[in-house]
């Protein structure tokens, strides 16, 4: 046999294979290794191996420069990057060759693509990764254990971790898990039982997850030498089952307790299936129900069967959802109001296999809500045909709904009052009052309560109310609304205040009258005693000059009580039939007119005038009366001026609600408030040695005033001035 050796081409070999000389240039290379680079056919000897193959890895060039340098074999797996930017990897070889006296003279170059199984093992780590999966391996000959990163992972501890078996079994819950994955190893070492099932765990951060382990045991000659086997989270999953099938239980129970009976129908088989609760709900006995559906068509009233089935046939075309309400006749002839709601289940062709679906008995309810409906229509009647004035109102102040009395009484459309809330049209000095009663309400502390109080009419003027408020609550116990009632007593109040103004008046009459009496009786009375006296004096004087002194005197008494009679003449003229004289009159006009009368008397005493009254500015008032006071305080502030100073008027006016303010103010004498206040605007009151003062003037002012349905006040300090406010409606 020839045996004659055969020396086969470099470029023949089948692996890409390729030799360099001590400068890394190419000596021959195979042409396996033209095809795994993608290069052309062509002459390379001579050129650098950066240069045939670019992009050439780092590494590579420093695995060559070790192996030429060292004259080691190299080895190692590297990423190489192709110009159109893919990537391969490759398990490079680098041996030397060297001549025979042992020196390395070039270098002999291998590679095999690993690009496939790197990728392989990228993709298996990955999906390990994903499905959490990791190995685990014990060697029963060395003693050791050995953990996936994975596994490592799922217990917590770091990827550098060396587990033995007491170890990686202490990890296990103590108690059943413990106790379970102790006996499964144990019987898979002495018996080769596999396992595959799911423990709890604690890991190295003190959390408990539920895993899943599987194991099997190999043997050599009936001997137990490894045990291993895979490791996998599933605490997410395992939670969410355990969550699942509590939520399970509770519905079960909550369909007991709740009486909600579930059925199944099978549209193909026409059977159906029903839990506990339907047969209660229908009164039916178990072993009476033969599970198909005419039986349960059976049940429903005659009334509701034709309906039902249409129901039932558009549910199952798929037109519209099975949800309804239909009667049921019990069996001991009562009728039963049925609620049912129902969902359909498909194949994975489209085709609908079954219908699942719930009844529950609604009899209680519907009877309710027919009362409810009786009651709601009887409260809509009185609502709507109450004198008085009702509103459903909002947890939040808002109208709900208003009746006609309401709209009549406050003067809004129903649509205008729904638009508002009753802060809106409240009176801003009654709005805490209602909303403090209101409150305990809200917080659920009280049912009701009643106030008076005031609301705005839509044209502005007051509306006076009894307002009764009860607290309206849900099913459930929780308010909904309250129910307003209000009762209009503006004609009462106004009535209460005309009554209150006519007593005020009488009152003040009657105090006019006493005090005019007081007057009358002491001015006649003196000036009686001063006559009769002088006459007795005239009677009893013989001497004709004495004689003609008393009738002198005489004469003048009689002229003093004239005057004194023409004064309580005025007096009494001023507080009667003033009302009737009463006419909207322009303030600054008055006043300006005044002062142009007194023109010469202001410019004879070099009074400086300062007027500052609103033109706009209109009062209700008798006008000769108003000219009367404001003649009055002008030539009072010039009769009492002080002798050390220009006297000065300053006049002003405001406005404030319904009335106008009138301040008068000079910087005369000044009165002593201390000393004569109570009696300033007294008859006869005189407060400075002034050759006109007669005390009568200021009597008459607060008279007149008053007779206007006004009021004067003074302030004043001694040798500072006196300030006069005059207060007259201005509506």
């Amino acid at each position: 046999m020839d045996t004659t050796a055969h020396t086969i081409p470099i470029q023949e070999a089948p692996i890409a294979l390729a030799t360099v000389d001590r400068n890394f240039y190419f000596v021959n290379c195979s042409d396996q290794w033209f095809e795994e680079f993608g290069l052309v056919h062509k002459n390379v000897v001579g050129k650098p191996i950066h240069e045939v193959i670019p992009n050439t890895p780092v590494q590579l060039k420093s695995m060559l420069e070790n192996c030429m340098a060292t004259g080691k074999m190299q080895e190692d797996e590297l990423r190489h990057l192709s110009p159109g930017g893919s990537s391969a990897w490759y398990k490079w070889r680098i041996k030397p060759s060297k001549t025979d006296n042992n020196t390395t003279i070039g270098l002999i170059i291998t590679c095999l693509n690993t690009t496939k199984s790197k990728r392989a093992k990228e993709l298996l780590r990955d999906a390990e990764n994903v499905a959490k999966m990791g190995g685990w391996d014990l060697d029963l000959i060395t003693n050791t254990v050995y953990w996936s990163n994975v596994t490592k992972l799922i217990h917590e501890v770091p990827l550098d971790y060396v587990p033995n078996l007491e170890t990686g079994i202490n990890f296990y819950k103590e108690g059943e898990s413990r106790e379970t994955i102790t006996k499964l190893v144990n019987n898979a070492i002495m018996h080769g039982e596999p396992w595959d099932t799911e423990l709890q765990l604690v890991t190295a951060k003190g959390r408990e997850i539920w895993i899943r382990t599987k194991g099997k045991a190999e043997f050599i000659n009936g001997k137990c030498i490894r045990v291993f086997g895979l490791f996998q989270d599933i605490d997410e999953q395992k939670r969410a089952e355990i969550k699942s099938g509590q939520i399970q239980e509770r519905l079960d129970l909550a369909t007991s307790v709740a009486q909600i009976g579930i059925w199944e129908y099978n549209v193909h088989e026409d059977i159906l299936e029903w839990n506990e609760q339907m047969y209660e709900l229908y009164g039916v006995k178990k072993e009476d129900f033969n599970g198909v559906y005419d039986t349960w068509k059976a049940c429903v009233h005659p009334e509701d069967k034709a309906r039902c089935q249409q129901e039932f046939d558009m549910a199952l075309a798929g037109t519209q959802e099975f949800k309804t309400q239909f009667r049921i006749i019990h069996p001991d002839g009562s009728i039963k109001y049925i609620k049912a709601n129902a969902g359909l289940f498909k194949d994975a062709d489209g085709n609908i296999t079954k219908m699942v679906g719930t009844n529950w008995d609604i009899t209680d309810q519907i009877n309710a809500q027919l009362r409810l409906d009786i009651n709601k229509e009887s409260f809509k009647g009185s609502f709507e045909s109450s004198a008085v004035g009702m509103a459903l109102v909002a947890k939040d102040g808002s109208w709900m709904d208003v009746n006609n009395s309401l709209c009549v009484s406050l003067g809004y459309t129903r649509k205008e009052l729904l638009s508002l809330t009753f802060q809106d049209i409240t009176h801003p000095e009654d709005i805490d009052n209602d909303l403090n009663h209101l409150q305990p309400l809200l917080e659920g502390k009280g049912d009701s309560y009643q106030i008076e109080k005031r609301y705005f009419h839509k044209t502005g003027r007051i509306v006076y109310v009894v307002l009764t408020v009860t607290a309206v609550k849900d099913i459930e116990g929780n308010l909904s609304h309250f129910i307003s009632q209000i009762m209009d007593i503006s004609p009462r109040i106004e009535a209460k205040k005309k009554s209150e103004q006519f007593l005020e008046i009488t009152k003040n009459q009657n105090n006019s009258l006493l005090n005019f009496a007081h007057i009358v009786s002491h001015n006649l009375r003196s000036h009686s005693s001063n006559l009769s006296m002088l006459s007795n004096y005239l009677l009893e004087e013989e001497e004709e000059n004495e004689r003609k002194i008393i009738e002198k005197m005489i004469f003048d008494a009689s002229d003093s009580l004239h005057e004194t009679v023409e004064h309580l003449n005025e007096v009494v003229q001023i507080t009667t039939g003033a009302q009737e004289q009463m006419r909207e009159v322009n303030l600054n006009n008055t006043i300006m007119n005044v002062e142009k009368n007194i023109s010469a008397l202001l410019s004879e005493k070099n009074v400086e005038c300062d007027i500052a009254v609103d033109p706009k500015h209109k009062v209700k008032a008798v006008p000769a009366y108003l000219d009367s006071v404001l003649l009055n305080l002008f030539t009072n502030s010039i009769k009492y001026s002080s002798p050390q100073r220009k006297p000065k008027i300053t006049v002003s006016s405001k406005k404030k609600g319904k009335n106008i303010i009138l301040d008068f103010k000079d910087n005369g004498l000044g009165i002593n408030m201390e000393r004569h206040g109570e009696k300033l605007f007294g008859m006869y009151k005189t407060f400075h040695q002034h050759e006109d003062a007669k005390g009568i003037g200021l009597f008459i002012t607060k008279n007149q005033i008053e007779a206007m349905d006004g009021k004067i006040e003074v302030e004043s300090a001694v040798d500072k001035g006196t300030t006069f406010r005059v207060t007259l409606n201005a509506e």
